[in-house]
């Protein structure tokens, strides 16, 4: 009995080693996600962090916090010379005994583009999102894949990403794309000039959506309706997204005109945002000569033409918190929430918030003011080379003091032959 036990103890051991032999070599991604398969563990490790690294970019994003459930196998297969009809990038998705599973196949190869492995990655991560409350898929069911104009849109947004062919095909292009025929295009379809088009509408769609009220929030929602989407993109988008509640076209034609006349592109400096927030803030009333401010309509409900007034100021401080200084954009938002609710009028506690905000632009006014003081100490004290930023102000107030007339008095005639002798 003994050593029928041993042989089957023994057995079990060599079965236990033959069964791990025969296992492919796998990674698994910190946030444990991510089952990785095939290649070296090198390879395997680079798309592990490139994985990670494309979540992380879109929950910041959507500022949201990880919560996955459902995990992605990714299978790196080698290109076979023999089927070249297999696709570079595949999505499955499954059910299994523990639930459902997305597994991703991803063709190795010498040319692969990184940038399509990361769409992919995108792609499995938002289908994820899409579907991680519904747990109970049956087998075959046809999934809504998230749309592509979202997925550009993301990568366009992703720090650190040179937008700058985005935005000169917006500036070549010769005319704004309607809204809702961009949604209906099908980018594997384009050239590459089209495609290079798709991809900065895609950019200036998804900001536009995440800077409107509420956009992280609302953009994450969103995704979370994609399942029940409709076959109407643009109503699902005004269902969820108020700037484009009322005049979608309008608002879609400023915001690429925006962008592709590059003054989104670059963020205004604190002074040049301060000086834009004034000027939008001094509202102009039809039939009223002077400019009000959003404290006049605090004391009585706004007639037609002030609110008129005021939902055209709520729309220019939308469109505004684009190209604001990311110091000012909260106070920004905040105008724009107060213009929404007075145009509805809507008065409670506005009154408290407009003097919240005044305090605080004196506050941040103050303080930058003292940071530009010790940037120019330091600059003109400790920097070993200048930034070149004060020369012709250097230049200027030398030429004015070499010509200004000399003094003649003992005193001064004293001064300047001992500067003459130092000089020499």
């Amino acid at each position: 009995m003994k050593m029928k036990r041993g042989v089957i103890f023994l057995w079990s051991i060599f079965a236990c080693q033959s069964l791990h032999a025969t296992l492919p070599e796998r990674s698994v991604s910190p946030s444990h996600q991510f089952i990785i398969y095939g290649a070296d563990v090198v390879l395997r490790g680079v798309v592990s962090d490139l994985a990670e690294q494309t979540k992380t970019n879109l929950l910041a994003l959507l500022r949201q916090r990880d919560g996955w459930k459902i995990p992605v196998v990714i299978n790196l297969q080698p290109q076979q010379a023999h089927l070249p009809e297999i696709p570079s990038a595949e999505l499955h998705f499954s059910q299994t005994g523990f639930g459902p599973k997305l597994q991703l196949d991803l063709t190795v190869s010498q040319d692969l583009d990184a940038s399509l492995m990361e769409r992919e990655l995108l792609r499995a991560i938002l289908l994820e999102m899409i579907y991680r409350k519904q747990p109970n898929i049956a087998p075959g069911t046809v999934l809504v894949q998230p749309p592509d104009w979202l997925l550009d849109g993301v990568l366009a947004l992703t720090p650190g990403r040179d937008r700058g062919s985005l935005v000169e095909a917006l500036s070549t292009a010769d005319k704004t794309l309607p809204l809702e025929e961009f949604l209906g295009k099908r980018p594997e379809l384009l050239d590459s000039a089209g495609r290079l088009l798709y991809r900065a509408y895609s950019f200036a769609l998804v900001q536009l959506l995440i800077e409107g009220p509420d956009g992280h929030a609302r953009m994450s929602r969103y995704i979370d309706n994609l399942s029940n989407a409709s076959n109407d993109p643009l109503a699902d988008l005004k269902a969820q997204f108020p700037v484009l509640a009322s005049s979608p076209e309008k608002v879609w034609r400023s915001a690429v005109a925006r962008l592709s006349s590059g003054e989104d592109y670059q963020l205004l400096t604190f002074a040049e945002s301060e000086r834009r927030l004034d000027e939008l803030l001094r509202i102009k009333v039809p039939g009223m000569s002077k400019s009000a401010d959003l404290s006049g309509f605090v004391r009585q409900k706004p007639s037609a033409a002030e609110k008129a007034a005021l939902k055209q100021l709520s729309q220019a401080l939308l469109l505004f918190v684009w190209k604001v200084n990311p110091v000012l954009r909260p106070v920004a938002r905040e105008y724009q929430q107060i213009a929404t609710l007075l145009a509805r009028g809507k008065r409670g506690r506005v009154a408290t918030r407009l003097a919240r905000l005044q305090v605080t632009r004196q506050k941040l006014a103050a303080r930058m003011s003292d940071i530009d003081d010790y940037m120019n100490w330091f600059e003109a004290t400790q920097m070993e080379s200048g930034s070149g930023n004060f020369t012709n102000y250097l230049k200027a107030a030398d030429q004015s003091l070499r010509s200004a007339p000399k003094r003649r008095d003992p005193l001064s005639v004293y001064l300047d032959s001992l500067a003459d002798q130092f000089e020499d």
